[in-house]
């Protein structure tokens, strides 16, 4: 039977109830007239929550579940009675069925992603593997790691150190700690996913009498995408090292963070010392934190380009029109699960406006990334000799990125990864020859002095660019004294990469 058929039938039936229902009310009324005006009963009220579950609100409206707190399964058989009248060809054993699945995908929250079902997901799913609890025993080389780290990157960059200790995390603490920045990062896109759903319905679906089929629809979207974000994020745990692995610390402001469980898979796939693995690693988690800790506007500014980019993402209307169809019969919604499991496809539209904003979010992370790989070479390179092995490798694994984050980039929409990671890298290490480690480092005192897409086609035009001056802009970033100068046999001054991209 059409899902528009059971529209209709339920906007019938709602009629039919709304009618009783005034004339009970009107009876209700006399009778109390009768007695003396006695205190109306709170029994003919919208029941507890109802405004805030649409399915309660959709059986509340139709007298059948919501008023008087009934049993939610008796509802459900008077729901299917009374549509068995309205339309004679409806099963109520499979309409029951199909309704009890629709109020198993809500969810009772606001906001477009059931994040309660995303946190759920991913730790059952991270559960399945073991990831144990670090130890003390886990923590103690990480924080021998972060002290070296921040004692060489302070030979390496004008910025002052950014930590104040370092943590060793689970994959499930991972992803508790990281969901409020992965918030801000997918709900723009979750937006677009539940406003193409509801757009997609009957306008008699909207229309209808007392029926929040409209708020139905956007808490299930909610949960299908709470699922896929869930199921996306235990993937990315599995393969994480620390919090800043997409460009952009994930985790509490001064706190280095990595996963002793991934570091130890990680350093078994390489031919180098584990302490080297872990101590490179460290270098690069605190200069992401001195970046984003003394350059002030650079995280709202990498997570502006993310929603302008995600703003222009197309949702595909066709898989969301297949989801529809399955809810439009008690089989399809027994099946929602595979639904679940294949997610929706995102797309870009090739639009100007679309590559303006991924050309700008691709070149902020590009620079965050690069700067990083720049300043971690320059303090690394005189004291581990496993430094250039290490840095190909992170570079290879970036550029390319893991399974996970491959099913995060097709689930979401969004891509976090540096496309011209090399670029960025050799104009950082072209300023640090030129202008001296605090001539570079000067450029984070505002984002217009950054370089542009333009300027890593050409990175000796920006840098040998007469007309920048920057002896008036004062120092705003504070904590800066007397450093070495990079331009040393260890800065790679656009020598070592040629300038190739990935």
């Amino acid at each position: 039977m059409p899902f528009e058929d059971i529209v209709k039938g339920l906007e019938g039936l709602g009629a039919d109830v709304e009618r009783e229902a005034k004339a009970a009310e009107q009876q209700a009324a006399r009778e109390r007239a009768e007695r003396g005006g006695e205190p109306r009963s709170d029994a003919g009220g919208d029941a507890p929550g109802s405004a805030d579950n649409p399915l309660a609100g959709l059986l509340g409206a139709l007298g059948l579940g919501g008023r008087g707190g009934g049993d939610i399964g008796e509802s459900l058989a008077g729901l299917a009675a009374g549509l068995g009248q309205q339309m004679p060809g409806l099963d109520p054993q499979m309409f029951m069925m199909m309704m009890g699945r629709i109020q198993s995908l809500i969810n009772a929250g606001d906001g477009p992603v059931n994040w309660a079902m995303a946190r759920d997901v991913a730790r059952t799913v991270t559960a399945a593997q073991p990831d144990p609890s670090p130890t003390s025993g886990d923590l103690a080389p990480i924080e021998d790691a972060v002290r070296l780290a921040e004692l060489w990157l302070d030979e390496a960059t004008a910025l002052p150190a950014g930590t104040t200790g370092a943590l060793a995390w689970s994959r499930a603490e991972w992803i508790e700690q990281t969901l409020p920045v992965w918030k801000q990062l997918v709900e723009p896109v979750a937006d677009r996913m539940t406003g193409a759903m509801v757009g997609l319905l009957p306008q008699e679906a909207s229309a209808g009498i007392g029926m929040p089929i409209t708020g139905l629809v956007r808490q299930m979207g909610g949960s299908l995408f709470g699922h896929q974000v869930g199921t996306a994020l235990a993937q990315l745990a599995t393969e994480v090292l620390g919090s800043s692995d997409i460009g952009l610390p994930l985790g509490p402001d001064g706190k280095a963070v990595l996963l002793p469980t991934n570091v130890a898979a990680f350093s078994a796939g390489l031919d180098l010392p584990t302490a080297d693995v872990r101590l490179y690693l460290a270098m690069r988690e605190t200069a992401y934190h001195r970046l984003f800790a003394h350059v002030p506007w650079l995280k709202a500014h990498v997570l502006g380009a993310v929603e302008a980019y995600a703003r222009g993402i197309a949702v595909d209307e066709g898989r969301i029109e297949e989801l529809m169809r399955n809810a439009q019969s008690p089989e399809g919604l027994a099946n929602l699960q595979n639904v679940f499991e294949e997610g929706i496809v995102f797309t870009a539209p090739d639009t100007p406006q679309q590559r303006a904003a991924l050309a700008r979010l691709e070149t902020i992370l590009a620079l965050t990334e690069g700067w990083v790989d720049a300043v971690v070479h320059a303090a690394a390179s005189p004291n581990l000799p496993s430094a250039a092995a290490l840095r190909e490798t992170l570079r290879r694994r970036r550029a390319t990125g893991g399974p996970a984050e491959q099913t995060f980039s097709a689930l979401v929409g969004l891509e976090m990864r540096p496309r011209r990671l090399r670029d960025a890298a050799r104009l950082w290490a072209l300023l640090g020859d030129a202008r001296g480690i605090d001539g570079r480092d000067d450029l984070w005192t505002h984002p217009d002095l950054l370089p542009t897409a333009e300027d890593l086609d050409d990175p000796d035009g920006f840098v040998y660019r007469d007309e920048i001056d920057l002896s008036g802009l004062g120092d705003v970033l504070g904590g800066k004294g007397d450093k070495k100068d990079s331009r040393d046999e260890n800065s790679e001054g656009g020598r070592e990469d040629g300038g190739d991209r990935e």
